[in-house]
C-alpha cells in the first residue's frame, strides 16, 4: 500500500483555483482536504505555489516507432507529453513501421516502447483491407480501439479501407465493445488542379465537403 499526500496553493478543482491538500492512496486520489493539512504518518509534498491539475489525456498521438523513430519516438513524445501536462496519451497505428495492423506488428510496438515510457500509454490498432482475422487478437491484447481511413492516409502500408473491408471489420469490433475511429473522407476521381500551394482557399477547395458528407452517410449506415 502506497499513500502520500500533495499541497498547493493553487490546485486547480471544478474551474476554481483552491489551496487543497489532495490525498493519494495505490494511485488513486481518495480525499481533498482544505488548505495545507499535515497528516501523521503520511508523507506531504508542498508545491507551494506550482499548480496542480488533473492531467491532461490525449487520445491522438502519432509516435511513429518502431521504423520512423527519427519522425519522434517514445522516449521523447513521452517525455513532452509528461513536460506539459499530458498524462495519458494513446498512439495512433500508421506512422510505425510496421504498422499496428497485426498482433506481431503490435508486439514489435511494445517491445520497442519498453524502458522508454514516462506517462500512461495506451494504443489504436489499425483496420485496412484483409485484416479482419487479426481484428480479434489485437483487442484480446489489449488495443483501445481500431482506426480507418476512408482515404488515402497518407501512409502507402496502411491503405484506406472500403465498404466491404468494414463490414467484415465492424462486427468484430462491436463484439469486443471497442470504438472505430473513422478518417471521414470518401474520396472521389475527382480532384482540383491547385495552382498556388499558399492559397488556403484552393486548399479548401481540394477537399470537397461532398466526401466528408458520403463518408459520415455510410458509417451511420454500417452503425446502424
Amino acid at each position: 500500500m502506497t499513500a502520500f499526500a500533495i499541497h498547493s496553493n493553487r490546485t486547480i478543482i471544478d474551474d476554481q483555483v483552491k489551496s487543497l491538500t489532495v490525498v493519494v492512496k495505490n494511485g488513486l486520489i481518495i480525499e481533498l482536504l482544505d488548505g495545507n493539512v499535515n497528516i501523521p504518518g503520511l508523507e506531504t509534498i508542498d508545491v507551494a505555489d506550482s499548480i496542480l491539475m488533473p492531467g491532461v489525456i490525449d487520445p491522438h498521438v502519432h509516435i511513429n516507432e518502431p521504423g520512423r523513430t527519427a519522425w519522434e519516438g517514445f522516449d521523447t513524445a513521452t517525455k513532452a507529453a509528461i513536460a506539459g501536462g499530458i498524462t495519458t496519451l494513446v498512439e495512433m497505428p500508421l506512422n510505425a513501421s510496421p504498422v499496428t495492423t497485426t498482433v506481431r506488428a503490435f508486439e514489435d510496438k511494445l517491445a520497442s516502447a519498453k524502458n522508454k515510457i514516462h506517462t500512461n500509454v495506451g494504443f489504436w490498432g489499425g483496420v485496412v483491407p484483409g485484416n479482419e482475422n487479426e481484428i480479434a487478437g489485437l483487442a484480446k491484447r489489449g488495443v483501445l480501439g481500431f482506426k480507418a481511413f476512408l482515404t488515402h492516409s497518407g501512409i502507402d502500408e496502411f491503405p484506406n479501407v472500403t465498404e466491404d473491408d468494414l463490414r467484415k471489420a465492424m462486427p468484430i469490433i462491436a463484439k469486443y465493445n471497442l470504438p472505430l475511429l473513422v478518417h471521414c473522407e470518401l474520396s472521389s476521381s475527382i480532384e482540383l488542379q491547385t495552382t498556388d500551394p499558399t492559397s488556403y482557399r484552393q486548399y479548401l477547395a481540394s477537399r470537397p465537403k461532398e466526401w466528408e458528407d458520403k463518408a459520415i452517410a455510410l458509417m451511420i449506415r454500417l452503425c446502424e
